[in-house]
């Protein structure tokens, strides 16, 4: 039988399976790239375990959250298995790696190993983070990585040097793993002008502000920049704003204290206009410890803002294009971020340089990496 005007195909559809904490760098790049990923015409399902992020504000067209029925991420297997034999993904994404495991066992048991593209995601540094992770536990994650990712279609980290840890670390093959860009910031930001705090540090003519941004947690390490700040004022007027909640708040109020900066520092919490802050600082440090990327830096360079970062596993030396765009310094080191932050503050990098390093971050941008790493066209309509 010949069909003249045969019903169009349905757009491929993308199965996204994650278990978050609601707020991780994971929910922000998901809450990025899940609408974008719509937009470009594909079916988008959010399998999610129940409680566990990510949460989108909207809902967009083409988009179903799909909710497993368990609190637990191995207890959302037969869920997941049902939904593979019954969906048919043309491909399904999975993020950390009790996730990771999951998704690969599921796709198994389902029998869509051959139709359904496997890509699997890691976005932090392994060796560093499992670290501090108890011995079982280490020995887990190094085998899972190791070998059982070996039987996924791709495995995609943040950065090169995340991909080259995890590959020297648990021994998958380099060749596996994809370094792609994250979904980050949205093309606006470039050109946007947010507005000022309202804040007299933000009035015109008043001292630079250094600015800070995370969880106020020991992996951050903003005691260090306590330390860095307190040797810059010691030399000049100016303020520090972090923004972030955590558990350290009070230990860095004590600190403060103790620095004599006290007056000179503001932590405001957590603060929905956090690019406002970035747009209008004199200059961002970022002190982490370690990082899968480090979200944040690129944000604040997105905003044209002059920026100093520890030179950390793994991220930040190539958002900084290894110290061309902005300052590297050592981790824990107070001295030489004091003297990066004097240096960006008497000569920082013009706006359009700070721009131009985080635009593989723009939202649209990183979905073209998602998309071939998922073996996909960049819009739907294009599918074969």
């Amino acid at each position: 039988m010949v069909v003249d005007n045969p019903a169009p195909a349905s757009p491929p559809r993308i199965a996204i399976f994650l278990s978050t904490s609601g707020h991780s760098g994971v929910d922000r790049a998901m809450r990025h790239l899940i609408p974008a990923l719509a937009g470009r015409g594909y079916q988008v399902d959010l399998l999610k375990v129940r409680r566990h992020g990510p949460d989108l504000r909207v809902l967009p067209d083409g988009v179903r959250v799909i909710d497993t029925g368990t609190s637990t991420t191995y207890g959302a297997l037969p869920a997941l298995v049902r939904y593979l034999r019954r969906e048919r993904p043309a491909v399904l994404l999975a993020d950390k790696d009790r996730v990771n495991r999951t998704a690969l066992l599921a796709r198994w048991l389902a029998g869509c190993v051959r139709c359904t593209h496997l890509v699997l995601s890691s976005g932090t540094t392994i060796s560093v983070d499992l670290a501090h992770r108890g011995v079982v536990e280490r020995f887990v994650q190094r085998l899972s990585m190791g070998w059982l990712y070996r039987f996924a279609d791709q495995v995609i980290v943040t950065c090169e040097a995340v991909a080259d840890d995890m590959s020297a670390y648990t021994g998958l093959p380099r060749a596996k793993i994809a370094a792609i860009a994250s979904p980050v910031v949205p093309a606006s930001l470039f050109d946007a002008a947010p507005p000022r705090p309202q804040h007299p540090w933000f009035d015109t003519g008043a001292a630079p502000i250094v600015l800070g941004v995370g969880e106020l947690s020991a992996r951050k390490d903003f005691a260090t920049l306590l330390r860095a700040f307190a040797l810059l004022r010691a030399e000049r007027e100016a303020h520090l704003i972090i923004v972030g909640k955590g558990s350290e708040r009070d230990a860095l109020q004590t600190l403060a204290h103790q620095l004599g900066i006290a007056d000179d520092l503001w932590m405001p919490g957590f603060r929905d206009d956090v690019y406002s802050f970035m747009a209008h600082a004199s200059v961002f440090a970022m002190t982490s410890r370690w990082e899968g990327l480090g979200f944040v830096l690129i944000e604040a360079l997105a905003c044209g803002t002059p920026s100093v970062a520890a030179d950390c596993p793994s991220g930040p030396a190539e958002v900084l294009d290894r110290g061309r765009v902005g300052a590297l310094v050592p981790v824990g080191d107070a001295q030489a971020l004091a003297r990066a932050l004097t240096r960006m503050l008497d000569a920082p990098p013009t706006a359009a340089v700070c721009r131009d390093a985080a635009r593989r971050y723009e939202i649209e941008a990183a979905t073209d990496e998602y998309l071939r790493a998922m073996a996909l066209p960049p819009r739907a309509g294009d599918a074969a």
